[in-house]
């Protein structure tokens, strides 16, 4: 095994758009394992939008990320050490650790993975927190009916693809919201969404009229800004807007002003709520095992964008604001 241990720290709050200089690769040696931890060799590393909040120094649902300290996120690894009875090396986990080759855990907020269920690396994406998000998300908020119009945003997405298979399992009209002809292709070709729209090839608001006759019940809202603009003004009576994620504005300085909605929303006695997924802690098993059982069925199908090296871990992030992912982007080490 080797010797050193690399990480990845934050040396600097990013001003708009992440840059490579806002990240720094140190190299240090292995942590020794006390008793009542264990040693976690890292195998697949993820890189998710929310983290770019934590990146601003302002304390919001989670403690921000401080300068000169290690990142930290979800991993999927292999115990190699162990002095906590819990569990055995060779054993696979995820939890949210060190960027790094390496972390050392005590064993608290990290779970076992099934290596026999699905690939391991699942367990960061469609069987893990974004498909978490997605399934609680869609079906607590949304609660879809059969027959009913579901719009996406950021739709090609690892939270996206699934909340559009969810919502076929359930009978639903699905539109999904890209922003390229490959994503939308994966889309209606793959995953069998009834239409996806490319918003930097296409006039949104008029695209989304053509594909929801009938108006919007419930609208994924992913990204934020203009797109949901757009689809606001189709919301039907009693719909319902899920608030996930405003990927559009993560970078940005200001705050943007858009159309006041208040009205909008009194008008069709809609419901829009914002969430994240640690509202459900209580009920993540629930929703793994169903998202687990839907893979194994072959119901939920996904698609993994991955990078390799620990080093390239900053560019797998920044691409996420680039729209260069289809699916769950990882890293490999």
């Amino acid at each position: 095994m080797q010797k050193t241990n690399r990480s990845i720290l934050l040396v600097s709050r990013p001003k708009g758009m992440p840059k490579q200089e806002d990240f720094k690769l140190i190299t240090n040696p292995i942590p020794e394992v006390k008793e009542g931890e264990i040693l976690i060799r890292t195998i697949y590393l993820s890189v998710d939008p929310y983290m770019r909040g934590r990146m601003r120094g302002i304390k919001t649902y989670v403690e921000p990320f401080e300068l000169n300290e290690v990142l930290i996120g979800g991993v999927v690894g292999e115990v190699i050490e162990s002095r906590n009875s819990r569990f055995r090396v060779g054993e696979i986990i995820e939890g949210r650790l060190d960027w790094a080759d390496f972390s050392i855990s005590n064993g608290v907020n990290v779970r076992k993975v099934n290596p026999n269920l699905a690939s391991i690396s699942t367990a960061l994406g469609i069987i893990g927190m974004p498909g978490l998000t997605a399934y609680f998300g869609l079906l607590d908020i949304g609660k879809p009916k059969e027959g009913e119009t579901v719009v996406i945003s950021g739709a090609a997405g690892a939270v996206g693809t699934v909340v559009g298979q969810i919502a076929k399992i359930n009978g639903c009209r699905v539109v999904g919201i890209t922003g390229s002809e490959e994503k939308k292709r994966y889309l209606e070709d793959k995953l069998e969404f009834d239409v996806a729209i490319n918003y930097n090839a296409e006039n949104v608001l008029e695209d989304l009229r053509t594909a929801c006759p009938d108006g919007v019940d419930i609208y994924f809202d992913n990204v934020g800004g203009e797109i949901s603009d757009a689809v606001m003004t189709l919301i039907n009576f009693q719909s319902r807007i899920v608030l996930c994620g405003q990927i559009s504005l993560y970078n940005k300085e200001k705050s943007e002003k858009g159309p006041r909605i208040q009205g909008s929303l009194i008008h069709h006695s809609a419901v829009m709520k914002g969430f994240i997924v640690g509202d459900y802690a209580d009920r993540h098993h629930e929703g793994l095992e169903q998202l687990g059982e839907w893979v194994k069925e072959g119901k939920l199908k996904y698609h993994e964008s991955i990078v390799n090296g620990l080093e390239n871990a900053p560019r797998a992030f920044m691409g996420l604001f680039k729209g260069e992912n289809i699916g769950k982007q990882l890293v490999k080490l």
